[in-house]
């Protein structure tokens, strides 16, 4: 095998040795970014890179910093759930910039967030003027965290005095033009029915839908291709 297939073999390797590790360390650690996981992903990114490259380095130079990686991450979890006092240290704390509709500018400022910064994350809360804020929290992960002041809320069924009502899961039938059958059968309906339902809609086949999913309250929604 020349240099180029050595290339290939140790990146399709490195490949799915870190699509394994994800799996094992799970979605909660891909979502949930901490400073020690940012140090850790441009670590084993260059000791891939560079294992790849090296001629002198292989399988077991990546499969060597691949289980490091994995190790260290397995056990920085493990002391956080056992050491609450690492927590902090280790993952971060939140921190309140806005309390009872005060700005917390000094501890903004600790967190090296600016006004734009703010009125971005506050923008992308759905909410677009600082007046409307009640509370307002820097999570460890960086995201913003916001409670609305009581005027700006909106009001649940509780509030209006109504009853409960049930709210299912929409089930999605049809993706790209493709019938998704596991989905239908699952849901108690038939590809019979599903044919007639998208006629009723002016539909002359499958194939003219680009989405179309269902519920037992609103029946089927579809979408056309445009």
């Amino acid at each position: 095998m020349g240099e180029y297939g050595h290339i290939i073999v140790e990146v399709i390797f490195g490949f799915f040795g870190l699509f394994i590790l994800t799996k094992v360390l799970g979605k909660t650690q891909m979502n949930q970014i901490t400073a020690f996981d940012f140090i850790a992903a441009i670590a084993v990114g260059e000791l891939f890179g560079n294992a790849i490259f090296d001629t002198e380095a292989g399988i077991p130079h990546i499969a060597v910093a691949i289980i490091t990686w994995g190790l260290l991450m397995v056990i920085i979890e493990k002391t956080t759930q056992r050491f609450k006092g690492t927590r902090g240290f280790l993952e971060g704390k939140p921190t309140v910039i806005i309390s009872k509709g005060e700005l917390r500018y000094e501890d903004m400022k600790a967190n090296k967030m600016d006004f734009n910064q703010l009125m971005h994350q506050l923008r992308t809360n759905s909410i677009f003027s600082l007046a409307e804020v009640d509370y307002a929290i820097i999570e460890a992960d960086g995201s913003l965290s916001v409670l609305k002041k009581s005027a700006y809320q909106n009001p649940t069924r509780n509030d209006l005095d109504l009853k409960e009502q049930p709210n299912p899961l929409p089930v999605s039938f049809i993706l790209d033009g493709e019938i998704i059958k596991d989905n239908i059968i699952n849901s108690g309906q038939t590809l019979e029915w599903l044919q007639q339902e998208l006629k009723k809609q002016g539909f002359g086949s499958v194939s003219e839908v680009a989405y179309a999913e269902w519920t037992p309250t609103d029946g089927l929604f579809t979408r056309a291709y445009n």
